[in-house]
């Protein structure tokens, strides 16, 4: 199955992007009039996080975001037959930030969100730093689909760690230079174990694993904010979070980077993944207090 649906998709991606957007257009018709695919959900997230917007502001920001939706999973398809050069011409970023952390030996870590397109970024960041470019990844249940992500992000050189083994997985690489990239804005699936802020107008469960990692072998922390330029075309923004985290009180960097997410999305609210549940869990004393 894999090999059929391989070829199929490889054949797809060799058409141009232009043309490839024709059929994304279908899509998100499809998708955001006929489907309602978690319409209710994005409306309701968008509530939560804009009351201040009119509806009619939330709506065109629901429209944004479903177009970006299915744009993604069609750059992601073109991917497939994409050269290195490809990749550079559409996906930016200065990672000057990078070299003298490669220079100095240290590791680093770079958190970033479920901003349109991830997946590019994935391909982009390692042929822009000299670092390993470790990114921490949620196996898939479907075998076919995560033969195919898995052969997708490493074929510019990333190296691809299971969240679910993440500790051993990271074991060979222990004593090189890496950069550690994870995707930080995913609630933990514990609500009692993660730090509670408030974000976007709701308290909101962080997981605390990347803070708890950085923190004990103080390992300097980056936020990435992926923007679209124009259709076709990101660039990554990279912001020195904190180079100390072993000199911050528990929960202190991840404030930084839930700020610095705040910011990003209020900036650009189409680019963010508002289908997910982000406020799934209410607040309950027991889970501790919520920081501010």
């Amino acid at each position: 199955m894999y090999y059929v649906v391989y070829g199929i998709l490889w054949l797809v991606s060799l058409l141009p992007l232009q043309v490839l957007y024709v059929f994304s257009d279908c899509v998100y018709g499809f998708v955001f009039y006929i489907l309602k695919y978690r319409k209710d959900v994005v409306m309701n997230n968008l509530l939560i996080a804009f009351p201040e917007k009119k509806e009619t502001e939330r709506k065109q920001i629901a429209k944004k975001f479903y177009r970006n939706f299915t744009d993604n999973f069609i750059e992601v398809i073109k991917l497939i037959s994409a050269s290195p050069q490809y990749v550079l011409k559409h996906f930016k970023g200065d990672y000057s930030l990078y070299e003298p952390l490669f220079t100095e030996g240290k590791r680093c870590q770079s958190l970033l969100a479920h901003n349109f397109n991830w997946e590019w970024a994935c391909l982009a960041g390692p042929l822009g730093m000299q670092q390993k470019f470790l990114v921490v990844y949620m196996p898939l249940v479907s075998r076919t689909t995560e033969r195919l992500l898995i052969k997708l992000r490493t074929k510019t050189g990333a190296i691809l760690l299971p969240a679910t083994n993440m500790r051993n997985a990271l074991v060979p690489h222990r004593n090189e230079s890496y950069n550690l990239v994870l995707v930080a804005d995913q609630s933990p699936g514990d609500p009692s174990n993660g730090w509670w802020f408030n974000f976007l107008n709701r308290p909101a469960p962080f997981l605390k694993a990347p803070e708890s990692g950085a923190r004990r072998g103080n390992t300097p922390v980056l936020f990435v904010k992926i923007i679209k330029e124009k259709r076709g075309h990101y660039r990554a923004i990279f912001e020195m979070g904190e180079e100390n985290p072993a000199s911050l009180q528990p929960g202190e960097m991840t404030k930084k980077y839930v700020d610095f997410l705040e910011r990003s999305i209020r900036e650009h609210p189409d680019l963010w993944l508002w289908s997910h549940r982000r406020w799934k869990w209410e607040w309950k004393p027991e889970y501790g207090n919520i920081i501010e």
